[in-house]
């Protein structure tokens, strides 16, 4: 079902109206009832079944089955992915039920775990024959080349011989007489060694014979496949000469003990060449049926991955569908289900729907029965968001998901957030790259969305929505800066003011004149440069960052009285939004009053001196600090208000919370006599105290002392944090100034490309990684703590919990 045929037109102010349900489903329609609804996705159940274990429960065993079945279908993914195929997205073929799935995938997992046996197996035997055939060439060679040289000093002891030299040995003829079966026969061990292991190994057998054995070894140019592990390794061949089975018998273990493969070997010359054209005949048939049985294995998994994310979906759900019914009462004697749950009041209709849809498809004769109950606890919170507001939701959601129709400071979120987050980062060139670089990411949403990105992508990809509202007020607030990359810009016509005398060159603003009239939009490009640029940006922006904190501030109590009116709660609107806005507004909003006056007559008034003195001397004359007249009777009546609001807020609510108890429980002794099962509707009181929920008083004025003092001094810090909007901007400026000034422009200045070259890539890098990386975090981070702490706290519980319906769209790919 589309979106616009199930969803109401969006109320993003306060949460959906709530109710809590209960359906009566046959046992017949149970399964494609709870099916039709997590389509649907409009109905969060309720676990009514908690006393019991998950072995204890009735559909426990079908959960089993798709735990298994999801289990084959993860050793498909590997063997999927070890043979570099992806599973498609179209769904083939015709739907199957879940018995004919959980058939054909163990079919499928019994001949898949049979082939890749019997492909390790010839794989094994293969890579056995390869080294083989190495053992046999390279010990062929080390032999022919050992008897070449046997051969020939032979015949030069017989030439010896035959000249009679006096150099031959005299017991030569003797020890040529000797009978061959006296003579000592040396036995031999052949094999391949790890490389690294080479030297230890000869090591070892030097000390375990104590010298009694002849080793030759010879490396091989390419890594061989070793059998055991199937890993590449670089080996060298080798033969161990020994004399004795003592000697054997100790070659042997440590052969084993290295890992070192040992494959029989002979001296004949024509038994070698046999051997070699043997397993060579062998290799190659070997080859032939791994390479038939690989063709066979890519095509069976290329013919699952088809099928795949059809498979992978339809256990999701029938495991969910399980999960879900086994939170269902089940009624043996009535054989139906009862499940109690939350839903929108606007989706009553479209659940009853699909209720008689799913009785209509099972062919049930008894229709399921939807109710309305009545609740005492809280609902859930649910607000309908789209791809656009989610973001900006999720960020309010990261403090507190909002109470129960409470109001939700997501809606103004979407404008506050990104426009603090400009005026920390006003430069309309670094808003522009941020912009281009936010733009790929929602032209290729569909692209990425499918795809698996990193944690830092993934993380940018999620808020594009917010980053693209932040570049775009970035873009805004360097406009009225007048900062592209720190340099100044003539957008709206020619600067106001001019030198006095054509010759003058460090221009200040003494020595300038006002020409022409005041520049339209932003700041006047004439001030970048000129020695009092920092004094005149401190005091605009100083100014600016408390004129926006107190506005601010402000609509968070403002929304404190809408959250007191809806919820028909007088004592928070006379006792806490009242004296709150005359506090707030007596000290700061009065600043922010002489701030406007100010800018608006050109006064060279103290604002420091009035605002300190007006508390140490309220009596005092304001001499030349008088911004308008009648100022120092306007104060002391903002004094005195301010130290009455502080009492106001303190000391009443605590008795009048106190009073409405009693008069509220005062005839609790007749109860009178009511049904157990009380169907009538909600109650849609605000009272989220229980019924019998005994009143302390002390407890509720220590509460109320602590957030008056909470407020009292909040308001005053609070106002002192939004200095961090003029300290970020500050910094971001000078810091793209000296990147500008000391990188680019010192480059330019020594007139030699490779230096210009260089300049430019330096420039780049620390454009991208410092003013758009690093200080985008630090600003966004800095107006996320304005958001949480300094407006949300003054309206918002955040003690609410968020509305998780049951929905195959939520299922996570995870889900086991």
């Amino acid at each position: 079902m589309a979106d616009g045929e199930r969803l109401p037109a969006m109320d993003f102010m306060r949460s959906e109206p709530m109710q809590l349900a209960r359906i009566i489903i046959p046992m017949e329609s149970a399964h494609r009832a709870i099916s039709y609804l997590g389509e649907l996705g409009l109905f969060q159940f309720n676990d009514l079944n908690k006393e019991k274990s998950p072995f204890q429960r009735t559909y426990a065993t079908q959960i089993k089955r798709c735990g298994e079945m999801a289990r084959k279908l993860r050793f498909f993914r590997d063997q999927m992915h070890k043979a570099g195929v992806t599973s498609s997205n179209l769904a083939y073929g015709s739907v199957i039920t879940l018995d004919e799935l959980e058939a054909k995938l163990g079919e499928l997992e019994a001949e898949l775990i049979e082939m890749n046996a019997n492909s390790e197996k010839l794989e094994h035997a293969y890579n056995e024959l390869l080294e083989y055939r190495l053992v046999l060439k390279k010990m062929g060679e080390v032999f022919n080349s050992a008897q070449k040289k046997a051969t020939a000093q032979q015949r030069e002891q017989e030439h010896r011989r035959g000249e009679g030299s006096i150099d031959s040995p005299l017991l030569l003829e003797q020890e040529m007489e000797t009978d061959s079966s006296k003579q000592v026969k040396l036995g031999y061990v052949s094999g391949l060694v790890p490389r690294d292991k080479a030297i230890a190994f000869e090591r070892i057998l030097f000390r375990a014979t104590r010298g009694n054995v002849f080793l030759k070894q010879d490396s091989i140019e390419e890594p061989v496949i070793d059998p055991v592990s199937g890993q590449k390794v670089e080996k060298n061949v080798f033969i161990v000469f020994h004399s004795g089975e003592r000697a054997k018998s100790k070659v042997l273990k440590i052969c084993d003990a290295f890992g070192a493969n040992r494959y029989p070997f002979t001296d004949d010359v024509g038994k070698q060449h046999q051997m070699i054209s043997e397993v060579t005949g062998k290799l190659s048939e070997l080859k032939t049926t791994i390479d038939v049985g690989q063709h066979h294995w890519s095509s069976v998994v290329q013919s699952i991955s088809h099928q795949f994310e059809q498979w992978k979906n339809m256990v999701k759900k029938e495991k969910s569908i399980y999960h879900t019914l086994n939170m269902l009462s089940f009624d043996v004697t009535k054989k139906c289900l009862v499940a109690e749950g939350w839903c929108p009041v606007f989706a009553t209709n479209q659940i009853q729907k699909t209720l008689v849809q799913a009785s209509t498809d099972s062919n049930s004769q008894i229709g399921a029965i939807f109710e309305i109950l009545h609740y005492k606890e809280s609902p859930p919170t649910y607000f309908c968001t789209n791809k656009f507001t989610s973001s900006f939701q999720e960020i309010v959601n990261a403090y507190g998901v909002a109470k129960y129709q409470e109001a939700n400071p997501g809606v103004y979120t979407i404008v506050t957030f990104p426009f603090l987050f400009a005026v920390m980062f006003g430069d309309w060139g670094h808003g522009i790259c941020l912009f281009l670089a936010t733009l790929i990411l929602i032209l290729r949403e569909k692209t990425y969305s499918s795809q698996k990105l990193g944690d830092i992508m993934e993380m940018a990809f999620g808020g594009r929505y917010v980053i693209i509202m932040m570049s775009i007020f970035s873009i805004y607030t360097g406009v009225i800066y007048n900062e592209f990359f720190s340099v100044p810009f003539e957008l709206f016509g020619p600067s106001a003011y001019a030198c006095r005398d054509p010759s003058c060159r460090d221009a200040t603003t003494i020595g300038l004149i006002k020409v022409r009239n005041t520049y339209p939009f932003g700041v006047d490009p004439i001030w970048h440069g000129t020695r009092s640029e920092l004094p005149f940006l401190n005091s605009l922006k100083m100014k600016m960052s408390i004129l926006l904190g107190v506005a601010q501030m402000n609509l968070g109590i403002i929304l404190s009285y809408f959250n007191a009116k809806f919820f028909r709660n007088d004592i928070d609107i006379w006792y806490q939004f009242v004296p709150q806005m005359i506090f707030l507004n007596s000290l700061f909003g009065y600043l922010s009053l002489l701030i406007i006056v100010k800018w608006c007559t050109g006064s060279q008034a103290d604002l420091y001196h009035v605002m300190i003195y007006m508390f140490l001397s309220p009596m005092e004359d304001l001499d030349d600090n008088q911004l308008f007249v009648g100022q120092k009777y306007l104060q002391l009546l903002l004094l005195f208000l301010a130290l009455v609001a502080v009492p106001w807020m303190l000391i009443p609510k605590p008795f009048l919370l106190k009073k409405q108890h009693e008069e509220r429980h005062q005839g609790e002794a007749y109860v009178p006599l009511g049904g157990l099962d009380d169907n009538l509707g909600p109650e849609l009181t605000d009272g989220s105290h229980g019924r019998h929920e005994e009143f302390e008083f002390s407890e509720i004025l220590v509460h109320q002392l602590i957030h008056t003092i909470e407020f009292v001094l909040g308001s005053v810090s609070n106002t002192a944090s939004y200095l961090r909007l003029w300290a970020l901007s500050l910094a971001h400026s000078e810091l793209s100034n000296v990147f500008f000034e000391k990188v680019l422009m010192l480059a330019w200045g020594y007139n030699s490309v490779v230096i210009l070259i260089i300049g430019i890539i330096v420039f780049i890098f620390a454009t991208v990684g410092v003013l758009l990386v690093m200080e985008t975090l630090s600003a966004f981070l800095h107006a996320l703590r304005l958001h949480w702490v300094e407006f949300q706290n003054k309206f918002y519980g955040g003690n609410g919990y968020k509305f998780y319906p049951f929905s195959f769209a939520l299922i996570g790919d995870d889900e086991e």
